[in-house]
């Protein structure tokens, strides 16, 4: 069975708005999510799945199954606020779902292979595509799971810091922790993360989390309850976000799970900042040039 692709699109909708894609990158208007699906298909993967808010389901169709009717299978999941579905029963006022782990959530009843979750508008390169495949294929189970561990250098803005995930790797390949860094940035030949003030290195190569994970269905009982627990304890706090990582670092420290940091080479690429997307479509031109992707994605 081929595993499934598990898309995190519910935090862009206000993008697509008006029937609009999201921001073209390629030469002929294609997104990142474009590119993203054409590597998942190249990669093997035999069915995508969209997390998005229920009212844009008619603009996504739209947008995507034009192009993807015949070369893989789509189907679609919606966030929401309505926690009775989770068997919770409290009134929680909030101004935006609550997070990644959340999201996922979304998908519980209709994924039942291995399968991978990515962020929309991230750009992640077929090496760590194929590399995936090959984990869901080969070495998934319900207390081995994974993550895509980018090079830190690899996945910086020339236009100001970013926030990264910077994993910590025991000798096995496993992950021990993650370490939110909300200040990274180039330092001249440096990278540097700053906190209270200081500044503080990190090799260029440090594995960082990139929101690109490989489970099996069995991760939707875990999330589930950690999820209960987490709208209990945070009620009052209508900004709190339940995380991917908050799953993960549960697993890994009560030693339910290991997760297999899969090492790539793949250059990321990201909009962080408005300037960062002249280099994107440059990057991508690249690739275009260097045969990677052809001309016109999709004909």
């Amino acid at each position: 069975m081929k595993p499934t692709l598990l898309i995190l699109a519910a935090g862009m909708a206000s993008r697509y708005g008006s029937m609009k894609q999201i921001d073209g990158f390629g030469p002929n208007g294609e997104t990142i999510i474009d590119y993203s699906i054409y590597d998942a298909i190249q990669a093997g993967f035999g069915k995508v799945v969209f997390i998005i808010k229920e009212e844009f389901l008619e603009s996504f169709k739209s947008i995507f199954e034009p192009k993807l009717t015949g070369k893989i299978e789509i189907d679609y999941v919606f966030q929401n606020f309505d926690l009775k579905q989770f068997g919770i029963d409290t009134e929680i006022e909030r101004a935006k779902p609550w997070g990644t782990a959340h999201a996922v959530l979304a998908a519980r009843h209709i994924i039942k292979e291995p399968f991978c979750v990515i962020n929309a508008d991230d750009f992640y390169g077929l090496d760590a595509y194929q590399k995936m495949v090959n984990f869901l294929t080969n070495e998934v189970n319900g207390s081995n799971y994974c993550m895509i561990g980018y090079e830190i250098g690899k996945t910086l803005s020339e236009y100001g810091s970013v926030s990264r995930g910077v994993c910590q790797v025991d000798n096995t390949g496993n992950l021990e922790e993650i370490n939110e860094r909300t200040k990274v940035y180039k330092d001249g030949d440096a990278i540097v993360y700053e906190e209270d003030e200081q500044k503080f290195p990190l090799a260029v190569d440090t594995r960082v989390s990139m929101n690109f994970w490989g489970f099996t269905p069995e991760i939707f009982h875990t999330t589930l309850e950690l999820f209960k627990e987490f709208a209990e304890n945070n009620k009052e706090n209508p900004k709190s976000e339940f995380f991917i990582p908050l799953v993960a670092e549960y697993l890994v420290k009560s030693e339910k799970a290991d997760f297999k940091v899969v090492p790539t080479s793949s250059q990321w690429f990201g909009v962080t900042y408005k300037e960062d997307k002249p280099i994107v479509q440059a990057s991508i031109d690249q690739l275009i040039k260097d045969g990677t992707y052809p001309e016109n994605l999709w004909n």
